[in-house]
This record gives C-alpha cells, structure tokens and sequence, in this order.
C-alpha cells in the first residue's frame, strides 16, 4: 500500500506539472496511459540504480522523479523504441547523480581533478544489471507462498539478517532460513535457468 501511495504521488506530481501543454483529450489519455506504463514499469530499478551512487533512499527517489518530469517535457509522443527509452532513462539518473555528487564534493571543498568522475563505466553496467535483476525479483516474488514471500521481501529487499526477520515475525532463526531455501527452490523451477543463475548470484553474495 506504502509503494502504490508513493507511486501514485510521483506520477500525479508530474502530470500536474505539464497538464496544461496537452490540448487534445484522446491524445492527452494516450500520452497518460503510455507515459503512466513506463513510469509503473522503470520507477522501482531506477531508483535501485540511482541508490547505488547516492546511498540516499529519498534523493534517489527525487532524482527519478526529475528523470521522469525531463522525458515528459522532451517527448510528448514517448516514442515506441524501448531499448531507446530505457538507455534514456539510464543515462540521465546516472548523469543527474554524478552531477548531484559533484555538487555535494564542490559545497564540502573535497573536488579535485582526480576524482572529477567518481564512477566508472564497470561499476556503472553493474548497478544497471543489479537494478534490473531486482525488478525481476520484485515480479517473481509475488509467485511464492505468502510466508516464504514476506520472509524473501525482508531478507532479500530490505536486507534485514535472519535474526532479524525471526525477531520481526515471532518465528525461529531454522523456519526462517528453510522459507528462504523453500523459496529458492521454487524460483529455481519457475525461472529461466540463465536467469536464476544470475539472480542467485546477487541473492547469494
């Protein structure tokens, strides 16, 4: 419920911020519905990926939300070319958070000209690969059980430890590891085997 509020407030937000550029009804529905599919589809990841620059849950979200608010302003068609869209989409919250980042550095007076790209393009590919790998995650989950997909949610995307979880749920450190082997080997059969290996490899890390 938490994430449907959120999403629901970032999407209102950026309709609300162009409304008046869109003349035509039919058209204005169209581009609603298309621009609300892409957001519902990439918000999540992106904001998965832009964490792992900024290690700041809200400034991901706002740097997404700016992402999101510039493709509205720069295509009111939203061209069809998904690969076009998600390299967009990418490369724009990769750039407003290494820009984010420089400006922090230049107001704390630690920039340098040996650090003016702090990321490289290796780091960079593996925070897109993880972010898409945890949007899968996030679909796949809801096929398990609902005990073994609560556990898997706490244990596997919100990162908390087994005692943790047990503590949190009232059951023993044993149930909580077996959910999370039950749940494994569920995905290990429902899954593409190419895909779970590298899903078990962000998993298992």
């Amino acid at each position: 419920m938490r994430a449907r509020t959120l999403y629901c407030s970032c999407i209102n937000t950026i309709f609300a911020i162009h409304s008046t550029s869109i003349e035509l009804p039919e058209q204005a529905h169209h581009i609603a519905s298309t621009f609300e599919e892409l957001f519902r589809d990439n918000y999540a990841k992106l904001c998965h990926f832009a964490m792992q620059f900024l290690k700041d849950n809200d400034a991901a979200k706002d740097v997404v939300q700016e992402v999101f608010v510039t493709y509205w302003n720069m295509d009111k068609n939203l061209a069809p070319n998904a690969s076009a869209t998600n390299a967009f989409l990418y490369s724009s919250v990769k750039n407003a958070c290494l820009n984010k980042l420089r400006r922090q550095k230049l107001e704390q007076g630690f920039l340098n000209d040996q650090d003016a790209d702090p990321v490289e393009d290796a780091i960079v590919l593996n925070s897109m690969i993880r972010s898409e790998v945890m949007a899968e995650l996030h679909k796949v989950i809801t096929t398990l059980p609902d005990n073994c997909q609560k556990i898997f949610r706490m244990g596997y995307l919100e990162g908390l430890k087994n005692p943790q979880i047990a503590s949190e749920l009232g059951i023993s450190v044993n149930t909580v590891k077996t959910q999370k082997k039950r749940g494994l080997q569920l995905l290990k059969v429902r899954l593409n085997p190419d895909f779970f290996a590298i899903l078990s490899l962000f998993l298992l890390k």
